[in-house]
């Protein structure tokens, strides 16, 4: 990627009208930080060091988990250390770097769930044949196809936010560099680049919710086809966890990026929400509703 531009660093100006309150929110953030790191890091080894959760849909988790330990590492500790009075700069490359990752993991997060709303839909649906359909061989595919994916979603964002010049002001007027308060500071015509990222952006979410809701639909379908009351609490309790993350994934995107009129408190806010609860919460939610999590104590 080329750097035609004249400016080196970028000042991040953190969340909007937070002014003197950097001290309790240091102490906010690097708790849910060190939270979302312990869960997440406890998933994977109950995971790794259980036999009884060496399946398909224990996978995808585990791959989840990776996910969300790296998501909120793209911008909280920068964030924590410009908190706790250190310098606010960010290099030119740094910036880069943030934008490329934090689409690389939301996208892959995205593609990912997908993929677990599928591993759940041949699960309910085809019983009998899941562990033929969801082979191993399966399995790596779709999970390595959920990074490429991802990879080259995010590789297309930021070299269209940082192929425009930005060569005046470098004030982010946010907590990190993301692409809308990125193409604010760009010396040329942005318009055209905003409907191009708008429609990137809103596609390959809307896609993968479609897909989504047509495996659940698919679902709800087969599991009202069960005369039993117990087989039909078990089937929804296997799928309760994944659709209260996908709502608590898909929200925040939904109010950042496709909102017609952006507000920077709300998106700064929302943000720390998708960045730093949701990756908190998600241990929780699919240890509390899997019965399996239970059993190892978790």
């Amino acid at each position: 990627m080329r750097n035609a531009s004249v400016v080196t660093e970028f000042i991040l100006l953190g969340i909007p009208h937070t002014e003197d309150l950097e001290a309790m929110l240091f102490v906010l953030f690097l708790s849910f930080y060190i939270f979302t790191l312990m869960g997440n890091l406890l998933i994977l080894l109950a995971i790794v060091s259980s036999t009884r959760l060496h399946t398909p849909m224990y996978f995808f988790l585990c791959k989840l988990s990776v996910c969300d330990i790296f998501f909120p590492s793209v911008s909280s500790p920068k964030m924590l250390f410009y908190l706790s009075g250190s310098s606010r700069a960010i290099s030119y490359a740094g910036c880069v770097s943030q934008l490329f990752f934090y689409h690389f993991l939301g996208c892959t997060e995205c593609f990912l769930y997908t993929v677990m709303a599928y591993d759940r839909f041949v699960a309910i649906c085809y019983p009998l044949s899941y562990t033929i359909i969801m082979s191993h061989r399966v399995c790596g595919v779709l999970a390595m196809g959920t990074s490429l994916f991802g990879c080259i979603q995010a590789t297309f964002l930021t070299t269209l936010t940082f192929q425009l010049p930005y060569c005046g002001p470098n004030e982010v007027d946010y907590y990190f560099c993301d692409i809308p308060v990125m193409l604010k500071l760009a010396c040329a015509d942005t318009s055209a680049l905003e409907m191009v990222g708008f429609i990137s952006v809103g596609l390959m979410p809307l896609s993968c919710f479609l897909l989504i809701l047509t495996s659940y639909s698919r679902i709800v379908y087969s599991i009202l086809q069960i005369r039993s009351a117990e087989g039909q609490r078990h089937a929804f309790s296997t799928c309760s966890a994944h659709l209260t993350a996908i709502l608590l994934f898909y929200m925040p995107v939904v109010l950042i990026y496709l909102r017609p009129t952006p507000s920077p408190w709300l998106d700064a806010t929302v943000q720390v929400l998708n960045n730093l609860v949701t990756p908190m919460l998600n241990p929780l939610i699919y240890s509390l509703r899997n019965k399996e999590f239970q059993r190892e104590k978790l």
